[in-house]
């Protein structure tokens, strides 16, 4: 592919740090002619704003929250996976403005964990584009999935659409996945976040793996907690990366450095 401009949508993005692991994967490779910015887009500018991007010279765009489901809603094409979780984080435009979508969280969530999970008891808290990803993904590596939500309705309903069981409480699994913001407050206790999340200690304790898709400079708090518990984690860092990867291949065509990548991270 032709070099181009790159970016992150989100509202908020300034916390995003994609830009940080793709500029420096594109420099490790010397791959001139490329850059990536974080693309701040409020809702309702949401749309307007990605059909002008293959304008300004953009052949793609990562997308956070709250854009997940806009992204795949606008998508002229879209892969089986981002088309099945009803979700996209990945935007691709063709020279004649068409927009094409994937979803790289689901796989990014599989490559990350790194561990077979076929009848495993999987557990995801959130009911967003994330939690959806994560759902599919597991499903599809062949675990028992259950979805729990502060709002219980829509944990019942995206259950329902993805044939997995809703949860009224969190329960006993083997691997513990978070894709909601619990844990954005660098300042949270593991006790509060666990009480956010409806969750015990012991309900920890019994992990195989706990993931928690939200990113900070160190552990978040659900995490600090698995880790006192000596539980295996998989922080947001390494999906961001797992995740990233994927995306940079799709635009670039050429393999992704994830060494180049989780250094970016960690030196921040």
């Amino acid at each position: 592919m032709s070099p181009g401009r790159l970016g992150v949508l989100g509202w908020p993005v300034a916390h995003s740090r994609s830009p940080a692991l793709m500029r420096a994967a594109l420099d490790a490779l010397a791959l001139r002619g490329w850059s990536y910015q974080l693309l701040p887009v409020p809702p309702a500018l949401f749309e307007e704003t990605v059909r002008a991007l293959p304008q300004s010279g953009f052949v793609g765009a990562n997308v956070t929250v709250p854009h997940k489901l806009a992204a795949l809603a606008l998508s002229d094409s879209a892969g089986r996976g981002a088309r099945e979780i009803g979700a996209a984080n990945t935007l691709s435009f063709a020279p004649d403005g068409a927009i094409a979508a994937e979803n790289t969280d689901a796989p990014g969530l599989i490559a990350a964990i790194g561990a077979p999970l076929a009848g495993r008891r999987c557990l995801v808290l959130g009911a967003g584009g994330t939690a959806r990803a994560a759902i599919w993904a597991l499903r599809n590596a062949g675990a028992s999935v259950a979805v729990w939500n502060r709002s219980a309705e829509r944990a019942v309903d995206l259950a329902a659409e993805f044939g997995v069981e809703a949860v009224a409480r969190p329960g006993r699994s083997e691997v513990l996945v978070n894709t909601t913001t619990v844990g954005m407050d660098a300042y949270m206790s593991p006790s509060d976040a666990l009480t956010s999340l409806g969750l015990r200690t012991d309900q920890i304790r019994d992990c195989a793996y706990v993931v928690d898709f939200v990113y900070t400079h160190g552990p978040t708090p659900l995490l600090v907690a698995a880790l006192q518990l000596g539980v295996a984690v998989v922080d947001g860092r390494s999906l961001l990366v797992a995740q990233g990867a994927l995306s940079f291949e799709l635009w670039t065509g050429v393999t992704a450095p994830l060494d180049v990548m989780e250094r970016a991270l960690g030196g921040e």
